[in-house]
């Protein structure tokens, strides 16, 4: 009789089963909305991660790594709680967040396998999540980081995964194109640099008239950014130094008229020295010395930004060997990036 419920029952057991599938209803229901998060707890969550974003180019990054790792610890911990499914989305999708961020802080900080490691998570977290916009943030860090790292095949197929997952009408989806084009260049391929930087230039043509926004701000200069410092750096790499320093003049330019908010002194600092290399390439060595100690005066003198400073130098020493402003140059090199280091290690307890 159980077994067949009310098909066999009497009118009678058949209310008795109906009022019983009421309760179990209600207990479901229960349950569903059953969670141990307090009822702030997400918008505190998204208050963070949107002042740690903020913080990113203006604090020191070993400060901001170990104040967001800490956050990235707690909603560990609150992901091994009790929560709703709706709830457990939003978790998935602050840590990956989080993630993402860390990334980008231990790339700064000269650790590419801490920062491939946390854009490896941001991406799967991102996945779970249903966050395609999170995984293609993700593989653009990883691309990044795969591109200083000397990696460009790496950094391409990094790219072309989060070109898998990103809104096509979004500037994400410009900058993942660019930074296939600059993994084609660094690879020394012309022309598949050729069709993915035209493929990033029609992307931004088909963008929507209103700019999305992350975390509070505006996204679209990222991929203005990277259709002028990307291709700088690119024609640097296939030994095009006309290109190349017509590029980086724009960049910088572009870089410097943006407004406050958005502003960026290591990407700032990096167009320099690309527009330094064009001038080394060019025969101007006096021009380039100078353009490399204005970047290395940049108040935000991180890892990608010594690596790049790193080949500056390197090519102004085999191409204008013994001169003392290069020399003078590489030294003070060595010097910021000694004391980088010491900052580093005192401010993580490493």
């Amino acid at each position: 009789m159980k077994l067949a419920g009310l098909a066999m029952a009497s009118p009678a057991a058949a209310a008795q089963i109906l009022q019983q599938a009421a309760a179990e209803a209600m207990e479901f229901t229960q349950q569903a909305e059953a969670t141990s998060l307090g009822s702030g707890t997400l918008d505190h969550l998204d208050l963070a991660v949107t002042e740690f974003n903020h913080a990113y180019s203006l604090k020191p990054p070993a400060a901001v790594f170990d104040a967001v790792l800490d956050y990235r610890r707690k909603v560990d911990a609150l992901l091994k709680g009790r929560h709703t499914h709706r709830q457990e989305r939003e978790l998935l999708a602050f840590a990956g967040w989080m993630s993402e961020l860390l990334a980008w802080l231990a790339h700064d900080l000269g650790d590419a396998r801490t920062g491939l490691a946390f854009a490896t998570d941001a991406f799967i977290h991102g996945r779970q999540a249903g966050h395609g916009q999170l995984c293609g943030w993700a593989m653009d860090a990883a691309a990044s980081i795969n591109l200083y790292e000397q990696r460009p095949d790496r950094a391409r197929q990094a790219a072309l995964k989060g070109l898998t997952e990103a809104p096509a009408d979004h500037p994400l989806t410009v900058r993942l194109h660019a930074q296939a084009a600059r993994a084609a260049a660094a690879d020394g391929d012309a022309d598949g640099f050729t069709t993915a930087f035209h493929a990033a230039e029609d992307a931004y043509r088909l963008l929507p008239p209103r700019s999305p926004r992350r975390f509070g701000m505006d996204v679209l200069p990222l991929a203005n950014y990277a259709l002028t410092s990307y291709p700088a750096t690119s024609f640097i790499w296939l030994g095009q130094a006309e290109e190349a320093r017509r590029h980086a003049e724009h960049a910088l330019t572009t870089y410097e008229s943006a407004p406050a908010a958005s502003r960026s002194p290591s990407r700032e600092a990096i167009a320099r020295i690309d527009l330094a290399i064009a001038h080394a390439q060019l025969g101007d060595p006096d021009d380039a010395v100078a353009l490399g100690h204005q970047a290395l005066d940049s108040a935000r003198v991180v890892g990608s930004v010594l690596g790049r400073a790193g080949d500056l130098t390197s090519f102004l020493t085999r191409r204008y060997p013994r001169q003392a402003a290069v020399e003078g140059l590489a030294e003070r090199l060595t010097a910021a990036a000694a004391a980088r280091s010491a900052l580093s290690a005192t401010s993580t307890g490493a």
